[in-house]
């Protein structure tokens, strides 16, 4: 059996949480391997935290419930509290640096805490609605275990109704990948201040 990587996404509804996670999970079948994506859509309708669980092997995956996450993300103070539970010392925690109060409640037993500002990063280089789009990239490159093209392919397959009419938005989401892989460390990329006037943004959430 391959190694398996095991993700939680988590964050208030209308943050793309089901979005990012579905389009991993393609990304990686298109890839080749395994994938498993399990959302938790209960919860976010009675107004509590969106949750999603992803799995990604090179081979068989066996339970689809795990107790840690190699990569655990949280967009909300209340996602932060709600995904505690799944770190670990092999857990990489990412939290956007934006959330105030949370100090405190940021797990003390998580291999590293990776605060990344992408919600003032979409405000400033993109365009707000595509803070999805940026974790989405962070994932990518936090895990290192999909290939870039096929996440493209994946966010292709999901907008491109919306990018045949306004191509400009199809670069502008790539781009908003690329520096979601940045924020983590992967590659120096570099997003042209003209994405800042694309409007209106194209934005997955659900």
């Amino acid at each position: 059996m391959g190694k398996t990587t095991r993700i939680v996404l988590a964050g208030e509804g209308g943050q793309g949480v089901q979005s990012i996670a579905e389009i991993i999970a393609e990304a990686a079948d298109e890839a080749g391997k395994q994938a498993l994506y399990i959302p938790n859509f209960g919860v976010e309708q009675r107004g509590g935290v969106s949750v999603a669980y992803v799995q990604i092997s090179e081979g068989n995956i066996g339970s689809p419930k795990f107790n840690t996450g190699d990569i655990v993300v949280a967009l909300s103070d209340r996602a932060v509290r709600r995904t505690v539970k799944y770190a670990g010392p092999r857990t990489t925690f990412v939290y956007d640096s934006g959330i105030e109060g949370i100090e405190e409640e940021l797990p003390k037993n998580a291999g590293r805490l990776l605060p990344i500002p992408a919600i003032e990063v979409a405000r400033h280089d993109f365009h707000p609605r595509v803070f999805n789009i940026i974790i989405l990239g962070a994932v990518v490159g936090a895990t290192g275990v999909i290939p870039l093209e096929q996440v493209k392919e994946a966010i292709e397959n999901k907008l491109g109704y919306k990018f045949e009419k306004q191509p400009e938005l199809r670069e502008l989401n790539f781009r908003a990948i690329e520096r979601g892989m940045e924020l983590v460390g992967v590659k120096k990329f570099q997003a042209p201040a003209i994405f800042r006037e694309v409007a209106p943004a194209c934005e997955i959430t659900y």
